[in-house]
């Protein structure tokens, strides 16, 4: 049997796509940070995020003694229908959940939902397991709170890059603490699912500084809590995966979508041509597609969930 790449992409129309090979065939690679004093440099020259139009309110949630910072955005026309619970990428190690804001008031109005995202601690200063432990927190928090605050348990979660990683990840916590059931929809873009350098893909970026950042003190890697691909995987949510071809995660992408669907679970994966790590992020028609159908993706889980 012969397998073809192009037969998972989405559906791009020809003049996106060519647009988005300009794009790239234009724009120089980049890299992320090397050692801690790049990292500090980089930290120190992000713009300032683009901010939210009603501004996000910033508040610490307190649940089972741990205290996390979070942003919430709720619609501005109406009631909620759901919460979307959002955590942000940045290599475990950059950025912070207020880069989200423009983009989550977005969804929030456009979707009628509450959008909570999480501040979780950065490494080194906070490496493993901070982060997932603080996305839980968030997670469980709106589980016991999200009916009483927002008059809705209806609950989705997702990511991109770091944050698919620790989305995932956090899923299969609440699965194995009896806690998962509410909610109705992951979505998962480009996320690093193997930190062990076990698979071709995990490889690939075994040298990264971030692993060594975040997760280098890990004796075993292949602890599901950092590498998400070695879990057991049944009992997860609807699932898109979304990912560009020239990704140098798409083997893990991939990967993770043939376990999630050999484990019973409803997973969709969409590979998107030419579009390398981080693409929705980029000013292309076809990240916005991909951005539209992931939107779209996600009310139709929230209205399932209604009924």
């Amino acid at each position: 049997m012969r397998f073809a790449l192009d037969a998972l992409f989405a559906d791009v129309p020809a003049e996106e796509v060519d647009e988005a090979r300009v794009f790239y065939k234009s724009r120089a690679a980049g890299r992320g940070p090397g050692t801690l004093a790049e990292l500090k440099e980089a930290r120190e020259k992000r713009s300032a995020p683009r901010p939210a139009d009603p501004p996000a309110v910033e508040e610490t949630i307190d649940i089972a003694g741990r205290r996390v910072p979070v942003r919430v955005i709720t619609p501005v026309d109406g009631p909620p229908q759901g919460v979307y619970l959002d955590i942000h990428g940045g290599g475990f190690y950059m950025d912070s959940a207020a880069q989200g804001d423009a983009r989550n008031r977005e969804l929030a109005d456009t979707l009628r939902l509450a959008v909570v995202s999480v501040d979780y601690r950065l490494a080194p200063e906070h490496p493993w397991p901070a982060a997932p432990d603080d996305c839980e927190a968030a997670a469980l928090w709106l589980v016991e709170e999200a009916d009483a605050r927002f008059g809705t348990s209806r609950l989705a979660i997702g990511g991109s890059s770091a944050g698919a990683t620790l989305a995932l990840a956090t899923l299969l916590r609440l699965r194995d603490g009896g806690a998962v059931e509410q909610f109705t929809g992951a979505v998962l873009r480009f996320g690093t699912y193997d930190l062990s350098a076990r698979t071709p893909a995990g490889r690939r970026i075994e040298d990264e500084y971030f692993i060594q950042a975040y997760a280098g003190h890990v004796e075993d890697r292949t602890d599901p809590d950092v590498s998400p691909l070695y879990g057991v995987l049944r009992g997860l949510p609807p699932t898109l995966l979304i990912v560009g071809s020239e990704d140098v995660l798409l083997e893990d992408n991939l990967a993770l979508a043939g376990r999630l669907s050999a484990a019973g679970n409803d997973i969709e994966l969409r590979v998107y041509p030419h579009a390398p790590h981080g693409f929705t992020g980029h000013p292309t028609a076809m990240a916005r597609r991909a951005l539209l159908g992931a939107d779209s993706w996600l009310r139709d889980r929230i209205t399932r969930a209604q009924g």
